[in-house]
């Protein structure tokens, strides 16, 4: 997509500070979008790449540190999204966490915390950023959801919940702004090559006695026929797409982006 087409769009990029969002953000940024980062991390590399966005892609980038599992900060990012910059157009739903255990193992506490950061913090944003989508006809939902919205695996029971919640989300919302010129999609990685989960090749290696690269090519090789993984930039390019006037017609799908994963 050329710059200009959504040239002075203002998008907020949950979980942005890292990984998928990171790239999202980016991938934005590049066709002239204002950026709102959201995410945890080490304070100066986020202003390091705020600062970067601004300097490199010729747009406004501001970070705000709202917790995700908290609806007040979610509210008041966006209340500062649209004193900063007038309103807020596109959102990406990307935040996300994850645990792996059996479900009997399972800690409550930790299938709380996927739930309300992986599924709740979704509908938080959406519900605060919808109503001005609507009164203005144009807007844009895009849910970062995984492979594991559409299928499932072992150990995973509260990320899986939470990702086929976010495929659920993105059809009632798509079916509640049909008629507004808003859209809502979800984008269904494989696996992707983030912080997340190279923690989880690493404790695999760990457990197995086996070096990350091993690991690495066990992992992506059990689920992705590719046998490569997805990358934050093909992801990004994704969601600049399904935000443009190109795809205006899409909206309630769940795009899978995923080497072949969930064609098996």
């Amino acid at each position: 997509m050329s710059k200009g087409t959504l040239s002075g769009k203002t998008v907020i990029v949950t979980g942005s500070t890292s990984g998928i969002g990171q790239g999202v953000a980016h991938a934005f940024a590049r066709v002239g979008a204002n950026i709102v980062l959201n995410g945890f991390g080490d304070a100066a590399q986020i202003e390091k790449d705020r600062l970067a966005i601004e300097k490199d892609f010729g747009v406004k980038a501001i970070y705000n540190a709202a917790d995700m599992t908290k609806p007040e900060q979610i509210d008041a990012m966006v209340a500062e999204a649209e004193s900063t910059f007038g309103a807020v157009d596109i959102i990406v739903n990307n935040a996300g966490i994850q645990h792996v255990d059996n479900i009997e193992d399972f800690p409550s506490a930790k299938w709380d915390a996927v739930i309300a950061i992986n599924l709740s913090s979704a509908f938080h944003l959406t519900h605060a950023v919808l109503g001005g989508m609507k009164q203005r006809k144009w807007g844009r939902v895009i849910n970062i959801a995984s492979a594991h919205g559409l299928v499932a695996s072992k150990g995973k029971s509260a990320y899986v919940s939470a990702k086929h919640g976010i495929v659920g989300l993105t059809k009632v919302t798509a079916l509640e702004t049909a008629e507004f010129g808003v859209t809502a999609n979800a984008i269904c990685p494989g696996w992707v090559l983030t912080p997340l989960v190279q923690k989880q090749i690493d404790d695999r290696a760990k457990q197995n006695g086996t070096s990350p690269a091993e690991e690495k090519l066990k992992l992506v090789s059990e689920k992705q026929p590719t046998k490569e993984f997805v990358t934050v930039e093909e992801i990004g390019a994704l969601a600049v797409f399904l935000a443009g006037d190109d795809a205006r017609s899409i909206t309630g799908t769940s795009i899978s982006i995923d080497g072949g994963w969930t064609a098996q």
